[in-house]
């Protein structure tokens, strides 16, 4: 069967438009990424101090991640809806290698060396939401109580390989890119107060039986942080001095005593947003955070405006992910969640996170530019 949504493609942002639209870029989505982009580097060359090599590598990233966002921005919805059974099952099956012949580094066995290092869990991030907007997108919606469970299935069996690893902090942003796809697709309000039910039941297992000792440690130096102020406690109570300090508009770029004398451990990474913090203060960090909100805002536009329910749950999904990122990096650094690793999305060093939120980004642009006659 097919519906005819729209013949055409968006004037403003699509073929048709005279700048960017040749190459199917959103340009609200990129000035946005940019921005943050351009703060990343300026926060990072900060932290860093004299180590250029860091930065230099940062660089190569980000014009790495960017061109992934390029290439994802030409490949239209319905080819993404008919590969994403495969690329979730791949993901999968790079997920047991990691089991089975992984590298292991800093106590935990989360990487694959195939000529390239990386962290087969980043391809779920993206995997499991294609998957299970393929699936829930010739079903009628809200979804029934057996496709819901057929859902559930498809998010554990990637979360349970991850949690093994143990990388707490990435299983719990794919449960939740999972989740989001669900709830979207308008699941009924007595199974949302049953899931909360069921997770407030499931906690005294999970904490007997599922997280290791040093996750335990941070749950409780998150509600004692001085219990432990030179071992557990030491980072986020160097974090929240260094935040803290900023005051209204921070001690100024370069500035920053708790960063610079190499106060706040991994600066550079999952605290970053300290750093920003000190040197920028208040107005500095509420400037960030409005432009992740803009990026997100342009995400869900770009989610309502999509003529299917693949590309509308998909891009729900990799926008409200986005958000969770920012989200729980920023509470973990200012002491309101436990240290979980997730680092600052588009701002923390590091290469395989980038490269994935950038081709998120890519298929929202995609989505976003292809709008035109779709089959079922």
């Amino acid at each position: 069967m097919t519906t005819f949504l729209s013949d055409r493609h968006d004037t403003r942002y699509g073929p048709g438009s005279p700048m960017l639209g040749h190459l199917h870029i959103d340009g609200a989505l990129l000035t946005g990424i940019l921005a943050i982009l351009i703060v990343g580097l300026a926060a990072l060359y900060s932290a860093v101090g004299q180590n250029g090599n860091l930065l230099v590598g940062q660089i190569v990233r980000i014009g790495a991640a960017l061109a992934a966002m390029l290439i994802m921005a030409q490949v239209e919805p319905v080819f993404l809806r008919r590969a994403s059974p495969f690329i979730y099952l791949l993901g999968l099956g790079l997920l047991a290698l990691v089991l089975l012949t992984g590298e292991v580094g800093k106590g935990a066995q989360r990487w694959l060396d195939l000529g390239v290092r990386f962290q087969p869990s980043e391809i779920m991030k993206l995997g499991l939401p294609l998957m299970l907007a393929r699936l829930l997108h010739d079903q009628p919606l809200p979804p029934s109580f057996g496709m819901i469970v057929i859902s559930l299935i498809v998010i554990l069996a990637p979360v349970g390989m991850i949690a093994i690893q143990p990388d707490l902090g990435t299983a719990i942003l794919i449960i939740l890119s999972g989740a989001t796809v669900i709830f979207l697709a308008g699941i009924s309000v007595r199974y949302i107060i049953g899931a909360l039910g069921a997770a407030v039941i499931s906690l005294p297992v999970l904490w007997y039986f599922v997280m290791h000792d040093y996750q335990k440690r941070r749950v409780l130096t998150l509600l004692d942080p001085d219990s432990d102020p030179l071992g557990a406690g030491y980072h986020i109570i160097q974090s929240k001095i260094a935040i803290g300090s900023g005051g209204l508009f921070g001690k100024g770029w370069l500035n920053g005593s708790q960063g610079q004398l190499e106060f706040l451990p991994e600066r550079s990474t999952d605290f970053i947003f300290a750093v920003i913090g000190e040197e920028l203060g208040l107005m500095g960090v509420l400037t960030i955070l409005l432009i992740y909100l803009f990026i997100v805002g342009r995400g869900l536009y770009i989610a309502a405006m999509a003529q299917d329910t693949f590309s509308r749950l998909l891009a729900g999904s990799i926008s409200l992910t986005f958000f969770f990122y920012f989200f729980v990096n920023t509470a973990m650094v200012t002491g309101l969640l436990p240290v979980v690793g997730v680092p600052l999305p588009l701002v923390s060093a590091g290469g395989t996170s980038m490269v994935t939120l950038m081709t998120g980004f890519g298929i929202l642009m995609s989505i976003q530019t292809h709008r035109k006659l779709l089959a079922r």
